[in-house]
């Protein structure tokens, strides 16, 4: 089994977008990259945690590959703005990779490579690359938020069309 950590705005979105792959075995809301321990939710989103929304994810790479990892990751945001991914504005929701091990850094660096060769992009990517620290499990009801409040207009109006998006 492989671990990778994924920051691509709100992290309920990540969350769902990533539920739905194959060789996935666990998807975990939560918080990575900041400067305190134990933030809730409020202190993450005040901004001044240094914490990034992100999604923990457990797949088996004999099923589903980083590299496939990485262009749903891609695909399902625009890693090109800073700080920002739609509506959601903050450092909490920037763009961000935090590896688990260091040859996934190698594999990183070349799908940013490929894809800003791509034309899916007006400009180059700006995801920060990371080493995983200060990494903290969001609160229970941040974990699988779309599978249990597919009603809330939150899901019907973000999360929902990210997810008929990426199935196309």
């Amino acid at each position: 089994m492989e671990t990778i950590t994924l920051g691509a705005g709100c992290f309920w979105c990540v969350e769902a977008i990533f539920r739905t792959l194959a060789g996935v075995l666990d998807v975990e809301a939560g918080y990575a990259g900041g400067h305190i321990d134990n933030p809730t939710y409020e202190q993450v989103c005040a901004g001044k945690t240094g914490h990034a929304e992100v999604a923990k994810i457990t797949f088996d790479p004999k099923i589903t590959s980083l590299n496939e990892i990485l262009d749903v990751f891609f695909k399902s945001h625009d890693p090109t703005t800073i700080n920002r991914q739609g509506n959601d504005i903050g450092t909490q929701y920037r763009s961000s990779i935090f590896f688990h091990i260091e040859p996934q850094k190698e594999k990183i660096l070349k799908s940013i490579m490929k894809w800003n060769g791509e034309t899916l992009f007006n400009n180059k990517i700006a995801t920060e690359i990371n080493p995983i620290k200060n990494y903290y499990p969001a609160e229970e009801y941040h974990q699988m938020y779309y599978s249990k409040n597919k009603e809330a207009p939150y899901c019907k109006a973000v999360i929902l069309p990210k997810l008929m998006k990426m199935e196309k």
